[in-house]
C-alpha cells in the first residue's frame, strides 16, 4: 500500500482512559467514581446489568482492578517515554472528573488534580506529542450517581459546564483537541457507564435514557461553545461507538430491521451533535415508545449553536441483524448483540473481526456528515504469552491492526477526510467491559494479572516495533 494514502500530518497515536490505567484512586484529593466500585472479572458485566446492584466497595467479596489500574499516576513519565519511542504524534487520554471535582458538585476544583494533568501534558509536550483529551470517559463521580441520579438530572448540565470551563481555562495553552463524551451512544446498551444510572424498569429504558441523552446534548454543546471562546483555534469533537449493521439476508424485513437498529445506535447521537438538531427518524421512535422529552426554552438553540468540529468514533466490530433471532445463534461476544456472521472470524472474547467494516463505516460517516473523522479507538483484545526469553510475539495483534489500517487507506482513496488514528489500549490496562487485565490490547505489556498480582513492569511487545515503523513511514510500511 502506498504511503501517499495517508496525508502529511496524519495523527498517529494511541488511546487510553483515566479510569482504566491511572490508579491512585484515593490519592491527590480524588473522589470515588463509578469504575472504582465496579468489581473485576467477567462478573462485572452481569452486575452492571442488575438494577439492584449496589455501587459500594465490598473487598471481602470482590476485587477492584480500576483502583490500581496500571499505576500510570506514578509511572506516567516512563509510559510517555515509551509512547514517544514509538513515535506517537498524539495521545488520546481522558481527565478523571472526580480528580478535578471529587464529588462533582463542588464550587472549587481540586488543585492537586489539576496539577497532575499539568505534569502529564508537560511531559507529552516535551516529546512533541499532542494530547487529545476526553472530558468525560466512563468515570462519573459516584456522588453524582447516588445524590443526583446521574444524567437523568438536569442539574448535571451546569456541573459539567463548570468542570469543562475549569479544564479549558487551566489547559488552554496545552491542549488543542478535545472530545466531550466518550461513546455517548453507549448509554443505549451500558447506561451505568455513560449516563450514570441503571435501568430499573422497562420504561426507564426509554423515557429516562433519552431524557438523559438530551441533558448530555445540551451539556456537550455548551462545552463546545466554551472551548471555542476560551481556546481560540481549538477543535472539539464528539465520540460515538460505531458499529455498521448488516442485514442477515436480502429479506426486506431484515433489511428494514437492520436499518432501524443502525440509525438508532449509530446516527441518533451523531445527528444531534454534528447537525445540531434531532433527526426526523427519532420522532416516530419517541411516539411508539411513549417518550416525552422535557426540553426547556433555549435548549434547542444551544444544541444548534454547539455543533462539533470533528467526529471521533470507536470501531471494533460490525453487527449482523435479523428481526426474528429464534432460529439463529446470537453473537454473544459483540457488545451490541446481533446474530453471528458466518463470514467473520472472532477474537478470544467473541468480538467479530471485520476490517472491511471499518472502510464501510468511514464511508457511511463521511457521506452523512462531510466533517473530518478521527478513529480514536480500534484495537485487539487477546491473551498474550510472555516467552521464555521475555518476548511477546503478538502477530495476531499486528495482523488485526494492519488489516484495519489498510481499510483506512482504502477509505481515504474513496474520498474520506480522515485526520487520525489512535489504537485502543496502546499500553495494557483494565478492560472496561470485563474488568480483566488478561484481555490485553497494548503494544506495551504490563506485568499485572486478574488476581491483582504482578510487578507492573513494562515490556515492549513485537507489535511495539511494528507500529513504530508504521508511524515512521506514515503508513507506508505495514
Amino acid at each position: 500500500m502506498s504511503g501517499n494514502r495517508f496525508p502529511k500530518g496524519f495523527l498517529w497515536g494511541g488511546a487510553t482512559a483515566a479510569n482504566q490505567l491511572e490508579g491512585a484512586y484515593r490519592e491527590g484529593g480524588k473522589g470515588l467514581n463509578v469504575p472504582d466500585v465496579l468489581p473485576g472479572g467477567k462478573i462485572r458485566h452481569q452486575l452492571i446489568s442488575d438494577p439492584h446492584f449496589d455501587l459500594e466497595i465490598k473487598e471481602e467479596v470482590y476485587t477492584y482492578p480500576n483502583q490500581e489500574g496500571i499505576d500510570f499516576y506514578h509511572r506516567y513519565k516512563g509510559d510517555i517515554a515509551l509512547f514517544a519511542e514509538m513515535g506517537f504524534k498524539v495521545y488520546r487520554m481522558s481527565i478523571a472528573w472526580s480528580r478535578i471535582f471529587p464529588n462533582g458538585d463542588e464550587e472549587t476544583p481540586n488543585e492537586e488534580g489539576l496539577a497532575f494533568y499539568d505534569r502529564v501534558f508537560d511531559e507529552l509536550h516535551q516529546y512533541g506529542i499532542e494530547p487529545v483529551v476526553t472530558i468525560s470517559h466512563y468515570e462519573m463521580p459516584l456522588h453524582l450517581v447516588k445524590a443526583y441520579g446521574g444524567w437523568r438530572n438536569r442539574e448535571l448540565i451546569a456541573l459539567f459546564e463548570r468542570y469543562a470551563k475549569v479544564v479549558f481555562t487551566r489547559y488552554k495553552s496545552k491542549v488543542k483537541y478535545w472530545i466531550t463524551f466518550n461513546e455517548i451512544n453507549s448509554g443505549l446498551v451500558m447506561p451505568i457507564y455513560g449516563l450514570g444510572f441503571m435501568v430499573e424498569k422497562e420504561e426507564d429504558k426509554y423515557q429516562a435514557t433519552f431524557q438523559a441523552f438530551h441533558h448530555q446534548f445540551v451539556a456537550s454543546a455548551l462545552a463546545v461553545k466554551a472551548c471555542h471562546e476560551i481556546i481560540p483555534g481549538s477543535k472539539v469533537g464528539n465520540m460515538i461507538l460505531y458499529v455498521p449493521t448488516y442485514s442477515y439476508d436480502a429479506n426486506p424485513e431484515n433489511v428494514l430491521f437492520a436499518l432501524e437498529e443502525e440509525r438508532l445506535l449509530n446516527y441518533f447521537c451523531g445527528d444531534v451533535q454534528v447537525r445540531g438538531e434531532y433527526p426526523s427518524f427519532i420522532k416516530r421512535y419517541f411516539k411508539e415508545h411513549h417518550i416525552q422529552l422535557d426540553i426547556e426554552k433555549g435548549d434547542l438553540e444551544i444544541i444548534r449553536e454547539g455543533t462539533v468540529d470533528f467526529i471521533g468514533f470507536s470501531y471494533y466490530m460490525s453487527r449482523t441483524e435479523k428481526k426474528d433471532k429464534s432460529s439463529e445463534q446470537v453473537s454473544e461476544g459483540n457488545i451490541v448483540g446481533g446474530v453471528k456472521n458466518p463470514f467473520l472470524a472472532r477474537s478470544d472474547w467473541g468480538w467479530e473481526i471485520d476490517p472491511i467494516g471499518l472502510r464501510i463505516s468511514l464511508n457511511q460517516l463521511y457521506d452523512r456528515y462531510q466533517k473530518p473523522l478521527f478513529i480514536v479507538e480500534n484495537g485487539f483484545g487477546a491473551y498474550d504469552k510472555v516467552e521464555k526469553d521475555g518476548s511477546i510475539q503478538d502477530d495476531y495483534r499486528i495482523d488485526y491492526i494492519r488489516s484495519h489500517i489498510q481499510a483506512m487507506g482504502e477509505a481515504i482513496e474513496d474520498g474520506v477526510d480522515l485526520m487520525g488514528y489512535t489504537t485502543w489500549g496502546c499500553i495494557d490496562l483494565v478492560s472496561n467491559s470485563t474488568g480483566e487485565m488478561s484481555k490485553r490490547y497494548g503494544f506495551i505489556y504490563v506485568d499485572k494479572h486478574d488476581d491483582g498480582s504482578g510487578t507492573l513492569e513494562r515490556k515492549r511487545k513485537k507489535s511495539f516495533f511494528w507500529y513504530k515503523d508504521v508511524i515512521a513511514t506514515n503508513g507506508e510500511k505495514l
